[in-house]
């Protein structure tokens, strides 16, 4: 797992009902909810009212900035979930899935297809080495 900004909180109150697969990549902003918190203002009328979930997150999953991934959600391997999504359902293998709430808008092949067309072809060179050969690329003049 790598995690990008992580944040206190990230993982919500209940962070044991969160199961992390293989290569999960978590950036900034994401926000893991196991609850619903709305049933606060209800247990006056229903005292023992509670939803709270777990989630799960499979291999190869790659969740963009600003994500909320809600309770009960299953987003299988190999996906990506675009930033700002909201996913309020589960996300089968192999998709890429964006928006509020988030949807499917084309499988994780069809995705690495149309990144292998615009790939600068510099994604295994170590940090430094990629940064000049961006500055290179676009033009932006080194010191």
């Amino acid at each position: 797992m790598t995690f990008y900004g992580m944040s206190l909180g990230m993982f919500g109150s209940e962070p044991w009902l969160i199961t992390l697969g293989n290569n999960v990549h978590v950036t900034a902003g994401v926000q893991f909810v196991t609850h619903d918190g709305g049933t606060l203002i209800l247990r006056k009328e229903c005292p023992d009212l509670e939803w709270t979930a777990p989630i799960t997150v499979g291999d190869d999953v790659y969740i963009g900035m600003r994500s909320l991934i809600m309770p009960g959600v299953a987003i299988g391997d190999r996906c990506v979930i675009g930033a700002g999504a909201v996913v309020t359902t589960d996300i089968p293998d192999n998709t890429v899935a964006v928006g509020v709430p988030a949807r499917p808008i084309r499988t994780t092949d069809e995705y690495l297809a149309r990144l292998q067309e615009k790939s600068l072809r510099i994604g295994h060179l170590p940090a430094q080495a990629k940064a000049e050969a961006i500055k290179k690329i676009y033009g932006i003049a080194t010191r």
